[in-house]
């Protein structure tokens, strides 16, 4: 027994530490995985990003994405390597009930790069979470009726009318998203 040099008593400081380390690292080790996992379940909030999409899974393929024009944002799960990457974004239904996400500069964007390299992903809306597909647009007259669908949902949303809209800007992508099954 370790002694403090005064009538033979233990070393409190020695006690105190010990204490710590039993209890109060454990304890902290807790409330950081806690944290996380609070986190990783909750966010995508504002811009942080999460990981996951929780909420109700919804397996039934969707063939008019309509109602997504009632919600301001989406929700989008993409995987590349091994942690998924959730994040709020833009996205709009067409004229023909198709679903599409958009994005300025989206080169090199996390999300944007995993949707490339595995289409696989999820998107969440009103708390319901579907398995989709993403596939980037290329072809000009389907970007530009994503845009133009964009352009008619944000009007909507705002309660005003479209009026002239303005060109689509090079660095703007555009996503189909298509129900997996």
């Amino acid at each position: 027994m370790q002694t403090n040099g005064y009538l033979n008593q233990p070393d409190s400081s020695n006690n105190k530490l010990s204490l710590l380390l039993k209890i109060g690292l454990p304890a902290l080790a807790m409330l950081i995985i806690g944290g996380v996992s609070a986190w990783a379940y909750s966010c995508p909030c504002e811009r942080t990003p999460g990981i996951y999409l929780s909420g109700e899974r919804v397996e039934q393929p969707v063939t008019d994405w309509s109602f997504a024009n009632q919600v301001e944002l989406c929700q989008i799960q993409t995987r590349s390597g091994i942690i998924s990457h959730a994040i709020n974004l833009n996205c709009m239904a067409g004229s023909n009930g198709e679903l599409f996400l958009s994005c300025a500069q989206c080169d090199g964007k996390r999300w944007s790069t995993a949707a490339l390299l595995n289409p696989e992903g999820y998107v969440r809306l009103d708390g319901l979470v579907y398995p989709v597909n993403f596939a980037k647009l290329e072809d000009e007259s389907e970007l530009e009726n994503a845009w133009h669908s964009r352009a008619l949902k944000l009007a909507t949303l705002r309660g005003t009318t479209t009026g002239e809209i303005a060109e689509r800007p090079a660095h703007w992508w555009s996503f189909r998203v298509s129900s997996r099954t």
